[in-house]
């Protein structure tokens, strides 16, 4: 049988050259085979190339650590076909648009996208979509397998006992912050001057005199601006409510939303493309301009509040839940959530300084526990210039990793460990159990695992 699988893997090898040699003269090979699925030297070139666009870390020869990551993965697609994993392709929508704003964003233009990736946006989707829906299905691999991992407190601190001092994270400075803001009065002449100007840009666009998309790039204040103004596919819950009930409600392409009020600023909307619960618009962003007067104003406000803080009139709980305008903190004293996605402290009060707005993080920086600031102006996460006054509640100063202070950091290594010790054991038997082929040009390699050269 392993004869019979040579000599077909052959035939395709000799296929896939004629084929890429006839097309555009570029040649294409197969340089491993696991299995029953080839890997190409295109593959590996296209992850090459992702990898670099994510900023993701390549371990040593790119030719060597790649091929095998993705004969990684042809193992786990493999276990997912006996375990009939599924994934629900609503959240495979939502990842690839993810993505393809972020590629997008990140090289500047969809121009410079297709070239880098050598193919149309469109080819440039569909190869995402697939590949984001494999990694789910290997998730889904992992998760059954592999997800429920329970130690016990005496293994987390045997676990940390037999840690080498040196592979102990430094856990940064961590701040707890507590914030009140006051939002400056904007005049109706200037909220009415934006208005007035959005208006005559739908009157450009439906007579035909001027694209949306380019007077999005030209006048849109929102980052979707580079793109001209377009935003992705995204469903109803990925836009504020008050964008989301007029966006949603656009049935013509060709027809320009009236102007639309959000805690972001003003909006004019277009709709792009419906796609069952997901919908892709374009906008232009304006945000009235604040005076200097009203900022001054706000900053005196706050003054007088810390004033009557210091004073013990009031306190800075009870500040920052009735006078507030900050409506995410305000029900909750004041204090922060870290919403980073990337965040270990994400869902908590915990903010490493680099993960704060970065005007609090100018402040707060040099402040001490229980020290409440000046008032300052600063950007808010919707873009909107704001007097703050923060306090910080607790400090957590910066230090090596131990078993008091940071026990469900050591627990979660613990069971991360663990848990690659399980996928460490069930590769290398399923790589024991696999037909493994390697091109010669590709064998001079030291891999992660045993058992792929034979």
């Amino acid at each position: 049988m392993r004869l019979s699988v040579k000599i077909l893997f052959f035939l395709i090898s000799l296929f896939v050259s004629h084929q890429a040699i006839s097309q555009n003269n570029i040649i294409d090979e197969i340089v491993w085979v696991v299995g029953d699925e080839a890997i190409l030297k295109s593959e590996v070139e296209e992850y090459r190339k992702e990898l670099l666009m994510q900023n993701q870390r390549i371990e040593g020869d790119p030719y060597c650590f790649i091929p095998e990551q993705l004969a990684i993965q042809k193992l786990f697609l493999d276990q997912a076909k006996l375990d009939s994993i599924v994934v629900q392709e609503s959240t495979v929508n939502r990842e690839l648009e993810y993505y393809v704003n972020n590629y997008i964003t990140s090289i500047g233009s969809v121009e410079r996208l297709e070239e880098y990736f050598g193919k149309k946006l469109s080819a440039i989707r569909e190869d995402l979509r697939n590949q984001i829906r494999e990694q789910q299905i290997i998730q889904g691999v992992q998760q059954k397998h592999f997800g429920n991992i329970q130690l016990s407190p005496s293994e987390i601190r045997q676990y940390y006992n037999n840690l080498p001092q040196d592979s102990l994270p430094f856990i940064q400075t961590t701040l707890e912050v507590q914030i009140i803001t006051v939002e400056p009065i904007i005049p109706l002449a200037e909220i009415d001057k934006v208005k007035s100007q959005l208006r005559n840009y739908t009157e450009q666009i439906t007579s035909g005199e001027t694209e949306f998309s380019t007077l999005a790039l030209l006048y849109s204040e929102d980052p979707s601006a580079i793109k001209g103004g377009e935003l992705g596919f995204m469903p109803r819950s990925g836009f504020v409510p008050e964008f989301a009930n007029v966006a949603f409600a656009l049935n013509d392409p060709s027809k320009v939303s009236n102007v639309v009020e959000s805690e972001y600023g003003f909006h004019i909307i277009q709709l792009i493309e419906r796609r069952g619960e997901m919908a892709n618009f374009r906008h232009i962003l304006m945000k009235p301009k604040v005076p200097k007067e009203s900022l001054d104003t706000a900053i005196v406000r706050l003054d007088s509040i810390r004033n009557g803080i210091i004073g013990g009139k009031i306190t800075f709980d009870d500040a920052a839940s009735y006078l507030s305008a900050d409506k995410d903190t305000r029900n909750n004293k004041g204090i922060m959530v870290n919403n980073s996605q990337m965040s270990s402290s994400r869902g908590t009060p915990r903010f490493a300084l680099n993960e704060l707005n970065q005007d609090i993080a100018k402040i707060a920086g040099e402040m001490k526990a229980g020290e409440i600031s000046e008032p300052f102006l600063m950007l808010n996460d919707k873009g909107r210039q704001v007097a703050a006054m923060i306090k910080i509640s607790n400090r957590n100063e910066g230090h090596k990793a131990n078993i008091n202070n940071d026990y469900q950091v050591i627990k979660q290594m613990a069971e991360n460990a663990r848990q690659q010790s399980l996928v460490d054991k069930w590769l290398q038997a399923k790589i024991d159990k696999t037909y493994v082929r390697i091109d010669p040009e590709w064998r001079k390699c030291e891999f992660k695992y045993d058992g792929w050269l034979r």
